[in-house]
């Protein structure tokens, strides 16, 4: 969907004006919208197709996760490394002997 039909179908220009939104751009739903999706946890390659972008880097430069998103992203990894197994003995062996 482009810019162009966005603003058609939805009367932008006026709806903005009557809020007293101006500084409010069409293109920044675009970035929310994405940014949504994907911490909705839509794929990547399908973002992609849903924005109409050539390339997963494009698609990439639209989404901003929130602080939340990184809180957990560290909260996931924390759980993980307090749950991983002790080594086992022969690996533990091999990364002593690696010192």
């Amino acid at each position: 969907m482009t810019t162009t039909v966005l603003r058609d179908a939805t009367h932008w220009d006026e709806v903005v004006a009557e809020l007293g939104y101006e500084h409010l751009r069409r293109h920044g739903l675009r970035h929310t919208g994405l940014t949504w999706m994907a911490d909705a946890g839509v794929p990547l390659h399908v973002l992609r197709i849903i924005a109409g972008d050539g390339s997963l880097q494009t698609t990439q430069r639209y989404l901003h996760p929130d602080l939340r998103a990184l809180v957990a992203a560290g909260r996931s990894l924390s759980g993980h490394l307090r749950g991983a197994p002790a080594p086992s003995r022969p690996l533990a062996a091999s990364l002593q002997a690696l010192r």
